[in-house]
């Protein structure tokens, strides 16, 4: 066999081996050539109904430790697992009511598009930073015997949660819940609106360049200010109040995120967090918000919300029944 016949033959062997990888790689040149499409003012289109049930965690399980991001077959497997693990109906004892069924829940059936194994990207160890000694503190005096008599005794209204009166139900960053994970994103030049389908609040971000409100000034959902970094929408988010409440952290919770159309189906939403009175360093999380073409529903929710009153009733039978037995 001579030289001109085995080179003939190499050639031909790299030119099959690279027709064979072709069709990849056009499908990863046309992915990565993809645009969001954009709003009549030039603006990537963040518009329409999302949903972002998971069955990833917000921090990574200890179990996952040395397993950040999961191979197709391991996240396959990890799906069919939590998916049974959470229905309700399948894991309810025998003679227990319960609450709702499965078809109220929104457990999520999907892990994060990259597999990852929790929404905390930064630190690495994929867990939440520790809790400052000061926030050590100020977490126990929440929850002292007579904090938590009053809870389930309220005396009045302002010893409800704002969550509980039907105020705010998720508070900035959003988090995927068990239900009604649903948001309805909507724009103008100068603004972004974003629904929440639970107790259905609805937080309007300027674009125009305003500065904050006063300090001074607190908010349900702190004061939102956007502006266009490309194509990624990057949100600041400062002024909360003491009753927001998001992970320990409330008036000093500083929240930047960041939303940009990956897909077209889907916002990739990365969040930042700071407050060095709560937590010992910043932390990131990031989560897929998918397209959901089922809209929005009515969440029947709101601050004059018969069960507080019907709790207060409640808890002034009780408070009478115990003088009377101690007559």
């Amino acid at each position: 066999m001579n030289h001109r016949f085995l080179a003939s033959m190499t050639i031909l062997a790299t030119a099959i081996a690279v027709l064979a990888l072709v069709p990849g790689r056009v499908a990863a040149q046309d992915s990565a050539k993809w645009t969001p499409p954009r709003t009549p003012d030039g603006q990537p289109d963040l518009q329409g109904v999302w949903n972002f049930s998971t069955v990833t965690p917000l921090e990574r399980p200890k179990e996952f430790a040395n397993k950040p991001v999961l191979t197709e077959a391991e996240a396959a497997a990890y799906e069919k697992a939590e998916v049974r693990r959470t229905n309700v109906d399948l894991n309810r004892r025998e003679g227990d009511p319960g609450t709702y069924n499965e078809f109220w829940w929104e457990h999520g059936t999907k892990i994060q598009a990259d597999r990852r194994m929790s929404l905390v990207i930064d630190p690495p160890d994929g867990r939440i930073p520790s809790l400052t000694p000061e926030a050590q503190k100020r977490v126990a005096a929440a929850n002292t015997p007579a904090i938590r008599a009053r809870r389930d005794n309220p005396d009045s209204i302002e010893d409800f949660t704002i969550r509980d009166r039907c105020i705010v139900f998720r508070p900035i960053p959003a988090t995927p819940t068990q239900n009604n994970n649903n948001f309805r994103i909507v724009q103008s030049r100068n603004t972004v609106a974003i629904l929440q389908e639970e107790i259905h609040e609805t937080r309007i971000i300027p674009l125009d360049g305003r500065p904050h409100i006063g300090s001074s000034i607190r908010q349900w959902n702190g004061d939102s200010r956007g502006h266009w970094e490309g194509d990624t929408l990057v949100v600041e988010t400062t002024n909360f109040t003491d009753q927001t409440d998001f992970h320990g952290a409330n008036v000093n919770l500083h929240v930047v995120e960041r939303f940009t159309r990956a897909a077209p189906d889907r916002i990739d939403v990365e969040f930042t967090v700071t407050d060095p009175t709560t937590w010992t360093r910043p932390w990131t999380a990031r989560v897929n918000y998918w397209k959901n073409d089922d809209g929005l529903f009515e969440y029947a929710c709101h601050e004059g919300d018969y069960a507080v009153k019907h709790i207060l009733m409640n808890a002034r039978a009780a408070d009478a029944a115990k003088k009377e037995s101690a007559k």
